[in-house]
This record gives C-alpha cells, structure tokens and sequence, in this order.
C-alpha cells in the first residue's frame, strides 16, 4: 500500500466525518428536538452503561467501546465500504447534532473542554480506522478486477491498524476517563 492511498484515504474519511459532523450542526439548529433525540439515545446507550464507573473501569469499557467501533469501521471494508461510511456518517451526525445542542446549552469553551483533551487522539483513531476500511474495500475490488491480492493489502492495513490505532484508542480512553473529567470541572 502506498502512502498515496493512504493520504487519500485519510481524506475521503475526513471530508466524510466533516460533512455528516456539520450536516449535524445545520439539523440541530433547525429542528433542536432532533438533537435532543440524539442526546437520549447517547445517554441510554453509552453514558447509561458508564455513568457513576471509578476511573479504572471507565477507561477499560471507553477502550473497549472505541476498539470496537474502531474495528467496525475498518473491517466494514469488507462490505466495499458501504458499512464504514455508515457508520462513519451517523456517527459524524450526532456528535454534530449533541455537540450543537451542548454549545447552545453550556458554550463553546465547554464543548472544547469535553472533547480536545481526548479528541486529539480518538478523532484520529475513528478517521484511519475509516481510510484503512476504505482501503481494504478497494483491495477487494483491485482483486475482483485482478489488478491486486486483497489477502497481502488485508495483512498490510490490519498491520498499520495494529501499530496505529489500537494505541490512539487506548490513548483516547486514558485521557477520556482520567483527565477530561477534570478539565471540564475547570471550566464549570
């Protein structure tokens, strides 16, 4: 794999998360029920199953809870994509959506608060994890065409998902379940 599908990669992923992340921002703003929809079904599926943890526990199911999703849009290059850029768009979607409805709420410097600390590492993870499920998508169809070996790319992408991404997540879940819960104690 060259670095220049990488790249291109990388920017089909982000250009995709910032889309369905503004398209969620523009829905909340015109209909906020929307965004409110979102935040209850946040609050019963994620922060319902973590909310009251200790700090150890928090960061083992953040950890566990990002891999997956991490995995899910890698290997749903398996699909020709169609299963990354799902889940790639409705995610984008609602923490678009809830991020609106959280800067309306309580402002910008505490939206930043929530989200940087951990976000430097976790948006990254989500958008390779994105361009390597892309890329496998395409290596299935360079094999189908017989221009490529979808086995020898699979190995090459779960490799670079291996020595890249697990340690963002495992990054983005230490500073998600330690620190950002303190920056934004000093910024309420």
């Amino acid at each position: 794999m060259s670095e220049w599908k990488l790249s291109q990669g990388l920017l089909l992923t982000l250009v995709i998360f910032a889309v369905s992340l503004t398209m969620g921002v523009i829905v909340t703003v015109r209909d906020p029920s929307i965004g409110q929809n979102f935040l209850s079904l946040f609050k019963d599926a994620v922060v319902g199953q973590i909310v009251g943890d200790p700090a150890p526990l928090l960061f083992v199911k953040l950890f566990l809870n990002n891999l997956q999703a991490c995995l899910l849009l890698f290997l749903g290059g398996a699909t020709f994509g169609a299963l990354s850029l799902f889940i790639l768009s409705t995610n984008g979607l609602i923490i678009g959506s809830i991020m609106e409805l959280v800067r309306e709420e309580k402002g910008m410097v505490f939206v930043f608060a929530a989200i940087l600390p951990h976000g430097i590492f976790e948006i990254p993870s989500f958008i390779l994890s994105g361009a390597l499920g892309f890329l496998l998508a395409k290596s299935l169809y360079d094999e189908w065409s017989g221009t490529g070996d979808a086995a020898v790319e699979a190995a090459h992408h779960g490799l670079k998902f291996v020595m890249y991404v697990i340690p963002l997540v495992l990054l983005a879940a230490f500073v998600e379940a330690f620190i950002t819960p303190e920056i934004i104690r000093l910024v309420t």
